[in-house]
């Protein structure tokens, strides 16, 4: 007997850095620019989803060449956030640029049924469901926040900066950052144990 897909309800899961390489690779192989544009900037950024494809191209380019940082104003929240455009994302952003239609001040991804709009949500959620099928993963426990919280669960877990993770984010509340990270009280006794007086 059939039976229905499973749905996963909750949080959805950060990828690993295994997961990223696998996705960079297999978008590389089938020359899938903009995906690959938009999968590293969505890394980089660590923004919502609605601000991701709402980027427009001075939000990254300055004086004719991809910034190494900036700063957007999150619509969730009206707050200025400020992150890093890697090497990787760049060389990725350069590549789409090249053959991306649209105006010189447009959205860095426009929609490619009306490229006066930008790339629908809808879509970029479809993109990433797809983005983790084609490494075998189940594409029900991933969605739009796994690249949000990607770096950033990198980054706790390397450091465990949740300071740092908090600015990052944008979030306003340390205890909003401890909620979306998942910070248990596991993680603190480890933090705890690892450090010698």
């Amino acid at each position: 007997m059939n039976q229905p897909p499973q749905v996963i309800v909750g949080a959805k899961r950060p990828l690993r850095p295994m997961h990223v390489w696998a996705i960079r690779v297999r978008l590389q192989i089938a020359n899938r620019l903009r995906d690959l544009a938009l999968f590293d900037i969505a890394l980089d950024s660590k923004l919502r989803g609605c601000d991701v494809v709402s980027l427009r191209l001075p939000d990254i380019i300055a004086a004719g060449a991809v910034r190494s940082r900036a700063i957007v104003v999150q619509q969730k929240t009206g707050r200025p956030v400020q992150f890093e455009i890697t090497e990787q994302t760049r060389r990725s952003l350069v590549e789409w640029l090249k053959i991306r239609l649209g105006e010189a001040n447009g959205w860095l991804f426009p929609s490619r049924m009306n490229r006066t709009v930008h790339l629908s949500t809808r879509q970029y959620i479809r993109l990433v469901k797809g983005w983790v099928a084609l490494i075998g993963l189940e594409p029900a426990a991933f969605g739009t926040h796994s690249l949000r919280r990607t770096k950033v669960a990198m980054l706790y877990r390397k450091t465990g900066n949740l300071r740092a993770c908090q600015l990052l984010l944008g979030h306003t509340k340390l205890e909003s950052t401890v909620r979306y990270l998942g910070v248990e009280l596991d993680d603190a006794l480890a933090l705890s144990e690892a450090l010698e007086i």
